[in-house]
């Protein structure tokens, strides 16, 4: 799995598209939170808190990490090459593993830089530190859950499509209903308010309170493990 995710890593490198992933994930996020008027700029909410930050990151991936995933099966599959990445010496299972936590590494890469908020809002506070820094690493965690949800669901959509536009607008689509629309769903149905239990937005909220509750670790990982499994299914389906 290891050479796998390396392969990942260096592919994203050996091009402009680890680049841009991480320059357009610090650039759209500076300018709605530090330049851009609006309710996500920062310097006008007169709160120093990152809340704004953690409200727009979602937006932003679900468009950034399909832009991610949906070469990495796709492209296989487009260049004739799945066949030969499955006949390697590894179980099926290491390769839908490895190309997962390929495209997650880059998108944590894409997350580090923006630590820097922190600093600045640590600064910007009446009295120098004082804002909530547990609410802030929960964040943080809850968006690292955030982020392996998407992967696992975009590297999924890459297997259903030799078209990486196609795989992409699926991935996004899976993204946002799985984020937005159980949410929506219980709007719209009146007493079935439990419906959205089922969706990422609920969980990643209550993360970002600053509280880890198992609940939420366990319904991210099942999110992963069960998009995976799908993965790892449609891979085996290319042997048959």
């Amino acid at each position: 799995m290891k050479s796998i995710i390396l392969r990942e890593i260096k592919s994203f490198f050996g091009s402009p598209i680890g680049y841009l992933v991480i320059g357009l994930f610090l650039i759209s996020n500076g300018l709605f939170l530090w330049v851009f008027e609006g309710d996500y700029n920062i310097l006008n909410s007169g709160f120093a808190d990152l809340n704004p930050f953690f409200t727009l990151a979602p937006w932003i991936l679900i468009f950034l990490i399909p832009a991610v995933t949906m070469r990495s099966f796709s492209d296989e599959k487009k260049q004739g090459t799945i066949e030969l990445l499955l006949t390697k010496p590894l179980p099926t299972w290491q390769i839908a593993y490895g190309k997962f936590f390929g495209s997650f590494l880059l998108i944590v890469l894409a997350i580090i830089p923006t630590l820097i908020y922190v600093k600045a809002i640590s600064d910007l506070g009446m009295t120098e530190g004082n804002f909530d820094i547990g609410s802030t690493i929960g964040s943080y965690i809850g968006l690292l859950f955030l982020a392996a949800a998407f992967a696992a669901i975009g590297i999924f959509t890459s297997t259903l499509s030799d078209n990486q536009i196609v795989a992409f607008i699926g991935s996004v689509f899976l993204c946002f209903l799985c984020f937005f629309g159980f949410d929506g769903f219980a709007t719209i149905i009146k007493g079935f308010s439990f419906l959205s239990n089922f969706g990422i937005q609920a969980h990643y909220t209550s993360m970002s309170r600053g509280v880890l509750d198992t609940r939420d670790i366990i319904y991210f990982f099942s999110i992963v493990i069960l998009f995976l499994s799908l993965t790892v299914y449609q891979l085996k389906s290319f042997k048959k």
